[in-house]
């Protein structure tokens, strides 16, 4: 035995916002509960709290204007292409979005096809896109809930990895159950992450096969 230790699943994270998920992660990691590091954090807004927390854990923190991309009739894949730059400087393996405020193209999805996650807060395929909370209480759900889905080109439609349920209470308001969904979100995109780290995700088609422990299947490899 060589007592070489594995390596680290390297993350990217792309973040528009506080960064709360991201944080989450970063806990994760320290906390010798999730097997990998963060490899960059980059963002659309220079002011993004997720970059801040990216630097005070010592990870490397980007931030890429996009107005030099406006006006081109190709300005979204452009921009994508110049993420990709960045991902691939930093050597990432899997690509995570994380409050990302921006519909990746085809560039980046096919670049990391099953090697990008995205965490959205509602039970898909119920209520992609933006509000879901309010959505979830004026149709009178009782249940709500995050998802943890591999990305492709349609927005919030990839292959189911992990989700978890948050019953809807009397009195509730879209506030009020987002901030309880977001600690769910917390606990299950670590979780994700974790389980590719352990090569036991395999894409069927729609469907996401978690194996079990010691059976590795498909995703990140330790070499």
């Amino acid at each position: 035995m060589s007592g070489k230790s594995p390596r680290l699943v390297r993350l990217g994270v792309l973040a528009s916002g506080r960064g709360s998920n991201l944080q989450a992660i970063i806990e994760a990691i320290e906390g010798q509960a999730l097997s990998a590091e963060i490899a960059v954090v980059l963002s659309n807004k220079q002011d993004a709290v997720a970059l801040e927390r990216a630097r005070k854990h010592g990870a490397p923190a980007v931030w890429l204007d996009p107005k030099p991309f406006a006006g081109r009739p190709d300005s979204r894949e452009a921009y994508d292409r110049a993420v990709f730059e960045v991902l691939q400087k930093h050597e990432v393996d899997l690509v995570l979005l994380a409050g990302y405020m921006k519909i990746v193209t085809a560039v980046l999805v096919s670049a990391y096809q099953n090697r990008m996650m995205n965490i959205h807060p509602s039970l898909l395929p119920s209520f992609p896109g933006l509000d879901v909370q309010k959505k979830a209480l004026e149709h009178g759900c009782k249940i709500a809930g995050c998802t943890v889905h591999f990305v492709t080109e349609g927005v919030d439609e990839g292959p189911i990895i992990i989700q978890a349920a948050v019953p809807i209470t009397e009195g509730d308001t879209p506030e009020s159950l987002a901030a309880r969904i977001l600690e769910y979100e917390h606990r299950i995109y670590p979780r994700a992450i974790q389980l590719y780290a352990e090569g036991r995700l395999r894409v069927e088609g729609r469907r996401v096969v978690v194996a079990e422990p010691g059976t590795p299947t498909v995703g990140f490899h330790s070499p």
